[in-house]
């Protein structure tokens, strides 16, 4: 395997199509990008600057100092008529050669990405990184300050790297009449945006504690419209034995 680690920093060329758009124009078309750890979570995807539409892309004199990567120059994108400032950014003396003649774009700010001919949201799928959903028929409670929220034996679990099974359950077997809908929404590059709703035990009010994807992704359809509840921040009972709470970042 190619690799390439600095300080922690992990590179890997990727062999997918790679497509960026801006205002409705094409930004970037590269079969040569660079997946580039810069957490450890998810890679961000680094664009050889020879398939990038340069011309479209204007120093604003903003810069970002990596200790890893060296002094990064921003770019505002211009396409389409619209302009997205420091959409992009190319550490070009950076002290790992590989990325100096790469751009980065922040996907908060660009219109598209696509892998081949599909649109990838949020940030680059991991290689490494699995999703497998598998209908089960464990019996499940979940609990929340002792209150039984929901109880099924047909969840469908979610198994994805890095994380604590979830545990999706129908919402006829959700105690539905005590969660109210937010407005909070997250996104997900293997699954799609999720919704969320506040769970009420008493007076007490956990925020944002059980989410649905209404939509997903195609791959990920079998969690359609099932509710999942944090494992972090509910007892959950499985089979008759309470799990003990997993430490994430969504602790």
């Amino acid at each position: 395997m190619d690799d390439t680690s600095r300080d922690r920093l992990r590179i890997e060329p990727g062999a997918k199509r790679v497509r960026v758009y801006v205002g409705g124009e094409l930004l970037a078309d590269t079969v040569r990008p660079l997946y580039v750890w810069e957490v450890p979570y998810y890679p961000a995807y680094y664009l050889p600057i020879e398939d990038v539409r340069m011309e479209l892309l204007t120093p604003t004199g903003n810069t970002k100092h990596s200790p890893s990567r060296g002094e990064g120059t921003f770019f505002a994108v211009k396409g389409g008529g619209h302009v997205a400032a420091d959409a992009a950014l190319q550490y070009a003396d950076s002290p790992i050669e590989e990325l100096r003649d790469h751009v980065r774009f922040d996907w908060d700010v660009v219109d598209a990405v696509f892998e081949e001919d599909e649109q990838v949201f949020v940030h680059p799928r991991d290689p490494y990184h699995r999703v497998d959903i598998l209908h089960g028929s464990r019996h499940v409670e979940v609990l929340a300050d002792g209150v039984k929220v929901a109880e099924t034996t047909r969840p469908t679990i979610l198994y994805e790297t890095g994380l604590p099974a979830r545990y999706y359950i129908p919402q006829p077997d959700v105690r539905m009449d005590l969660l109210d809908p937010t407005e909070s929404q997250t996104g997900c590059p293997y699954k799609g945006f999720a919704r969320y709703w506040n769970v009420r035990t008493g007076d007490t009010i956990h925020e944002d504690l059980a989410w649905s994807y209404r939509t997903p992704l195609p791959e990920s359809q079998k969690i359609a419209g099932l509710v999942a509840f944090y494992n972090e921040r509910v007892d959950l009972v499985v089979d008759g034995e309470r799990l003990e709470r997993p430490q994430t970042p969504f602790s």
